[in-house]
């Protein structure tokens, strides 16, 4: 049976797309077709089609379903079944759409010319003499395996299965790299709780939250999810309204949502805590058990209010105060990350915020932390991302030539590295660079071959959350439409999935690396786990049928099983430290102000390149399309600073030029910088655009981890004498006083 278009889609709206897309081909210029009546019949037909994948525009993954109409994506929306955003979606998830038709996508591969990398031009090639160059640097290599690095972003599931097998068949380096780690959060959930997972926070069922840094209506982990159990918390049936207090030094998206902010100086969070926990042991408030597991009142008597008050800059009264409403309040939930933890006492502060938990009895109960199960075998990967030591270690090992190759996937490490680390430099003296980035990032600007990737929207994979909600889930992306370049192919150009790359060289070297990754597509890798999830019989699919199972979890947009919980953990083993760890700051004489990066609409960069997240208001300045710093209302007034004055930022490592935005809402002694901005590269709606806070970044770490303590340095600021009018989302209409040579018209209620 010949089949239309038309039918194809519905087919692949099925799940059997999969099957069919790399079969089917038509002629090419029915693409080029604009008149209604010239377009083939089984093109226009007037009815959607709504296909379930994963978000892949940030790291929460969400679940969603894509309208797709006439071959074309048109609208995003949660998928509703899904257990992590249960129907929500964020911005980013809707700017998908312009990640897949951006304008500056790659339409095939390009090498680098005859000119010095970073400034030279590049030119068209083609995929077989791409993928020939990467398999004859790697079999060039085997003799000397560990001088070829990957280098990628977050992974879970079976890319990070097959990274990890792939690296280790070969014997290469892998290393995942993100701006904003959670290394420093892991390990306190690891000292505290035992080797776990990240937990689920029931946000939804807590009745008072005590948030250290962790902006999590805004950037942290997946503010979707907690968005969504936000409303739940403050709304919840049957329960009074719950209560929230958050801390941190600056007035963050979730700060303006709290029932209080309560700044603090940076890194003192730990102590602030653990003076929390001083007064709900002296006044026997919380747990015995949990008291115990902390080593007794004794052990925080070194943190009792009086003492700890003036280094963290919050008083006495306020403290004992939080601490009977977080203590009697039932349940009540400590939550630390986001700045907390970027410190070089991150460890430190973070586990002294979940020891409250403990503290307080809260651990494996409704509205406490409760432990995620690990995934299903087979699913389970999940690869962590290097701390900053391990980051200095691979600069060293390029200067030295130990790094004779360097394969670069979902990252811009030369973009979100402090500049004082010199990876640019470094990348300079690496005989082979290949890049996997669909877009001409800064990274890729100094690649020899830059071999662009599908979108997720192209591609097919499979997702662990992380954190999950408290039983086990997988979730599974599918292609929701055609390649955008797939006219290319006939040219041997387009774009292809990093992981279907990673299997044809694999065959192509052969040998063990051949034998450890032994599937032909990355489709195959996706169902092989899919395999493993229908064997267990159980959760949310239960068919007899692994076609029928197949179907259904493309249906549904994963499988997931409530009943696939974690136990408690056993008693807490954590132990107070002997000693408070005091933060450490890379300064100078000159440089008094901390400084406070954070992520806003455009994360930590990697959404830089899509208008619409340029457009995108930051929820507390309002402000658009450029890179502000947030300074305290009274010292901008000192220093004649107004909104809209272009200022220089300078830390011991560097400067960056931005717009000022006097704010009532932030202490004298810190100054804030949104992430994100500054890209030298990365598509016409990023480049030359803003400034990249990164390159004063001093490269500072925690101490238990060696993370990156990207809160850790302090500045000073300056007029350098220009204005720009920043735009912004609110109002800029001057108030009647204001105006000059114009008269004031106000409403004047008519006589009867």
């Amino acid at each position: 049976m010949e089949l239309t278009r038309r039918q194809l889609l519905k087919l692949s709206g099925l799940g059997l797309g999969g099957v069919l897309y790399a079969a089917c081909t038509f002629d090419l210029k029915e693409n080029n077709v604009e008149s209604p009546t010239l377009i083939p019949e089984d093109l226009v037909n007037g009815i959607d089609t709504w296909y379930a994948t994963l978000c892949r525009e940030c790291g929460a993954a969400e679940g969603l379903i894509v309208r797709v109409m006439e071959g074309r994506a048109k609208k995003v929306e949660g998928n509703p079944a899904y257990p992590l955003n249960a129907g929500k979606h964020g911005a980013r998830c809707e700017a998908g759409l312009q990640a897949l038709y951006h304008p500056d996508r790659l339409a095939g591969p390009i090498k680098r010319g005859e000119n010095a990398r970073g400034n030279g031009k590049f030119e068209a090639a083609t995929w077989t003499e791409g993928l020939d160059a990467f398999t004859g640097a790697l079999k060039q290599q085997q003799s000397n395996a560990a001088s070829v690095v990957i280098v990628t972003g977050s992974l879970r599931g079976p890319s990070a299965n097959l990274v990890q097998q792939f690296t280790a068949g070969y014997g290469a380096r892998h290393m995942v790299f993100e701006s904003v780690e959670q290394t420093v959060l892991g390990e306190a959930i690891k000292r505290v709780y035992g080797d776990v997972p990240l937990p689920h926070f029931d946000i939804a069922n807590a009745q008072y939250i005590l948030s250290f840094g962790a902006d999590f209506l805004g950037s942290w982990l997946n503010p979707v999810a907690y968005g969504r159990q936000y409303g739940e918390f403050r709304q919840g049936a049957n329960r009074k309204r719950g209560v929230l207090v958050q801390v941190e030094p600056r007035f963050s998206t979730t700060a303006a949502s709290a029932d209080e902010w309560v700044p603090v100086n940076p890194g003192t969070e730990g102590l602030l805590a653990l003076s929390i926990a001083y007064v709900i042991a002296n006044e026997r408030l919380g747990d015995a058990n949990g008291l115990t597991a902390l080593g007794g009142t004794a052990a925080l008597q070194a943190y009792a209010p009086g003492v700890v008050a003036t280094a963290t800059g919050a008083s006495v009264e306020k403290i004992q105060r939080i601490a009977h409403e977080f203590a009697v309040a039932k349940p009540g939930l400590a939550l630390g990350g986001g700045s907390a933890a970027a410190h070089t006492n991150g460890v430190f502060n973070l586990s002294a915020i979940y020891a409250l938990n403990t503290l307080v009895g809260n651990t494996g109960k409704a509205g406490g932390v409760i432990m995620n199960p690990r995934a299903p075998a087979g699913v389970e990967a999940v690869a962590q991302a290097a701390p900053m030591a391990q980051w200095q270690k691979l600069v060293d090992d390029m200067n030295s030539g130990r790094v004779q190759a360097l394969i670069v996937r979902g990252a811009d490490p030369l973009y979100g590295l402090p500049a004082k680390l010199g990876f640019e430099a470094a990348l300079a003296k690496v005989p082979l660079v290949v890049s996997f980035s669909g877009l001409m990032d800064d990274t890729a600007m100094f690649a020899d071959w830059v071999l662009p990737e599908h979108t997720g929207f192209e591609d097919w994979g499979a997702d662990v959350p992380l954190p999950g909600p408290g039983y086990q889930v997988v979730g599974v992306q599918q292609p929701v439409v055609r390649e955008f370049f797939e006219s290319q192919r006939t040219n041997d150009r387009g774009t292809r999935g990093f992981n279907d790359v990673l299997l044809t060289v694999a065959e192509g070297v052969g040998g063990k690396i051949a034998q450890a990754v032994p599937w032909k597509t990355n489709r195959d890798l996706v169902m092989d786990s899919a395999r493993k999830l229908f064997a267990l019989n159980r959760g949310s699919l239960k068919e007899t049928d692994f076609n029928a199972f197949w179907i259904k979890l493309l249906a549904n947009g994963g499988w997931w099983d409530q009943n696939a919980k974690a136990s408690a953990p056993a008693a807490s083993a954590f132990k107070l430290p002997a000693q408070a760890q005091n933060p450490e700051f890379q300064t100078s004489a000159d440089t008094p102000l901390f400084l406070m990066p954070f992520e806003s609409s455009l994360g930590d960069g990697r959404a830089a390149h899509l208008p619409w997240m340029q457009a995108a208001p930051d929820p507390v300045t309002t402000a658009t399309w450029r890179t502000w710093v947030e300074i305290n209302l009274g010292l901008a007034r000192e220093k004649g600073i107004e909104e809209g004055d272009v200022v220089r930022v300078t830390s011991q490592f560097g400067e960056i030029e931005v717009l000022a935005v006097p704010h009532p809402a932030i202490p004298r002694n810190v100054v804030a910088v949104p992430m994100g901005g500054g890209h030298r590269n990365y598509g016409r709606y990023a480049q030359d655009r803003g400034a990249n806070v990164n390159a004063i970044l001093g490269p500072a770490t925690d101490k238990d981890t060696g993370a990156f303590a990207w809160a850790a340095t302090k500045v000073r600021i300056e007029k350098i004498g220009r204005r720009i009018q920043l735009p912004k989302m609110e109002g800029t209409v001057p108030l009647p006083e204001q105006l000059e040579h114009q008269q004031a018209i106000l409403f004047t209620k008519p006589k009867s």
